[in-house]
């Protein structure tokens, strides 16, 4: 799944290829990626021209004029591409929107898990999945005091809560195991275990990883590709994700796989002990 680092990468591409286009019309191949109804969808952003593309976590959000805003999870598989309207449709083309300059954006995506909503600007916290997310990393609500607090009464293990979004928002699987390890923190800790220095060093791992993984364009592990097809580059920095049964960068000690929160997660025994 796409995490933080790679949305913001697409927004950035997006806003690079379709800022200020004019949309003409929309096709929806496959209704249920649209939150409501697809009709209605397709006819409201007639005429709308793109202002431009935000994101919060793992959300993006197409700003439009007439105070409209499309918000788009990519979940599993999603991209956009630019196009053309002649161009043949691939079978996992679920959405086109095709622009009066006679260029088109598409939507595609192998599992059909994301999903797009059309919404008043301004509502996306109240209307959409973005009211139950906590503040993003990097960003001037996430800091080190807000940190140790909303860590003190999570009983959760520390993975498991770094993944449910309500703590800080666009973390995944990989950016989790890969803070844990810079932090040292055994990913089964209880979170309200960790003593204000371990939250400290683990509240810098964090931004300090998403903020590499953004300025090397993301990490392509399986098929992650921007909206201009480019791969991602941070999966050449990667300590421990994919590394299970190899060394550890730091102490040398074999990298082990478990299971933990339902994903699997690579961490080193040594670097990162049972406490």
């Amino acid at each position: 799944m796409p995490e933080m680092p790679e949305v913001e990468i697409v927004r950035k591409t997006l806003n690079e290829i379709v800022l200020g286009k004019i949309i003409k019309e929309v096709k929806v191949w496959y209704p249920n990626i649209i939150i409501g109804d697809s009709e209605f969808f397709s006819d409201q952003l007639k005429e709308k021209q793109i202002i431009k593309i935000d994101r919060y976590a793992k959300f993006l959000l197409f700003r439009l004029s007439d105070n409209l805003t499309i918000v788009s999870h990519l979940r599993m598989e999603g991209k956009y591409r630019l196009a053309s309207p002649q161009d043949a449709k691939d079978k996992h083309d679920h959405v086109e929107f095709i622009f009066t300059d006679g260029t088109s954006l598409r939507y595609n995506d192998v599992r059909k898990f994301g999903r797009m909503q059309l919404i008043r600007t301004g509502t996306e916290k109240e209307k959409t999945g973005i009211k139950k997310l906590g503040p993003e990393a990097l960003s001037d609500d996430f800091t080190l005091s807000y940190f140790k607090q909303a860590l003190k009464n999570k009983k959760k293990n520390i993975k498991a809560t770094l993944l449910d979004q309500d703590v800080v928002s666009g973390l995944g699987n990989i950016y989790v195991d890969e803070t844990l390890w810079l932090s040292e923190i055994y990913p089964e800790r209880p979170a309200n275990s960790l003593a204000d220095n371990e939250i400290k060093k683990l509240y810098l791992a964090i931004n300090q990883v998403i903020s590499q993984a953004i300025k090397e364009r993301g990490t392509t592990v399986h098929t992650f590709l921007d909206a201009e097809g480019q791969t991602g580059g941070y999966q050449k920095y990667l300590k421990v994700y994919g590394r299970a049964g190899e060394k550890c960068f730091r102490c040398g000690n074999v990298l082990q796989k478990t299971k933990v929160a339902g994903r699997g997660t690579t961490f080193c025994p040594k670097c990162q002990e049972v406490k």
